[in-house]
């Protein structure tokens, strides 16, 4: 018997996907980059992994229909800061639409002009190396040039619709 070529109609929907995938629990990024005008470009995501050791890539995925897409799809590098745990308001702010999410914001340049976040648990400074698209998003994947980390700094996470803090078992 052959496997079948295609998947099956889901069974579930969209609200019931959702609710299941945020049982996921994550932690929470900033992913950033400098545009081609020289505009700092920024988001929240939570849609952050790691692909290989040799040569060092991760992946995030980012919607089709996000404004910032054109700078990502086309730009060279970003930067994903992986936020610390007393940066929930950064993450709600680079989540938001209509909102100065820049002002006031602490950071420095990194490779390639991407803003590399203040305070951040973890920083990894990336090429744009290649993107494929799936279904209502695109995934991102990128060559680490530079990283860095705060040991021992409790990272920010997400679980259920809701921001956590770490509690070691």
């Amino acid at each position: 018997m052959s496997p079948p070529r295609r998947a099956q109609a889901p069974d579930f929907s969209a609200p019931e996907f959702r609710a299941a995938l945020g049982m996921f629990a994550t932690g929470v990024t900033i992913v950033t980059a400098r545009a081609a005008d020289g505009a700092l470009v920024g988001l929240t995501a939570n849609s952050f992994n790691s692909v290989s050791l040799d040569p060092p890539l991760v992946l995030w995925s980012l919607a089709r229909r996000a404004g910032s897409m054109p700078h990502f799809s086309t730009g060279s590098h970003y930067a994903i800061n992986i936020l610390a745990a007393d940066q929930k308001a950064l993450a709600e702010r680079f989540a938001a639409r209509d909102v100065d999410r820049w002002r006031d914001v602490a950071y420095t340049e990194g490779v390639g002009g991407a803003p590399l976040l203040a305070g951040t648990v973890a920083c990894f400074e990336c090429f744009n190396r290649s993107r494929y698209d799936e279904g209502d998003h695109v995934i991102f994947v990128g060559e680490v040039e530079r990283c860095s980390h705060r040991e021992g700094t409790p990272p920010l996470l997400f679980h259920g619709g809701r921001f956590y803090t770490e509690h070691p078992l």
